[in-house]
């Protein structure tokens, strides 16, 4: 059975387009990925990345968290109104009640600072996020088949 990939972003959508084009890159079309954007935008720029579908809003993330077999987004889709308050509080809930392995990029404008975290280059935590997370739950779920 195919895995869902949720990939939640919001302002400009461009840290959800590009994990996304490192998902079509290393997986193709085996892998169902959903864009949702906190904004028109956001989902936007997603599904021109090559998400399968998108929508936008905070009834999307609700509906698509608790069915996802992993999110994935900046640290930011965990906190309540984050992203100048584009996250709703039940969208942060939606994201963190998922029972979805959540692979979350350190990246916030938020006045938060994440001690332990190396400050690194957008393509590369995506890379890490794909190479040592991502692999590695799809392939762990393939061994349990």
């Amino acid at each position: 059975m195919q895995k869902t990939i949720c990939i939640i972003d919001g302002q400009g959508g461009s840290i959800g387009a590009v994990l996304i084009r490192y998902i079509r890159a290393e997986f193709k079309e085996t892998v169902q990925v959903i864009a949702i954007g906190t904004n028109a935008i956001a989902t936007a720029q997603m599904l021109k990345a090559g998400a399968n579908r998108g929508a936008t809003g905070e009834t999307p993330i609700c509906r698509a968290a608790p069915d996802a077999d992993v999110i994935m987004g900046p640290i930011a889709i965990t906190w309540a109104n984050a992203m100048l308050g584009e996250v709703t509080p039940k969208m942060a809930e939606a994201v963190t009640s998922s029972l979805a392995l959540k692979i979350l990029l350190p990246l916030n404008q938020e006045k938060v600072r994440i001690v332990g975290v190396a400050h690194e280059p957008l393509p590369h935590l995506v890379q890490a996020a794909i190479e040592k997370e991502l692999k590695k739950e799809l392939k762990e779920e393939v061994n349990h088949v």
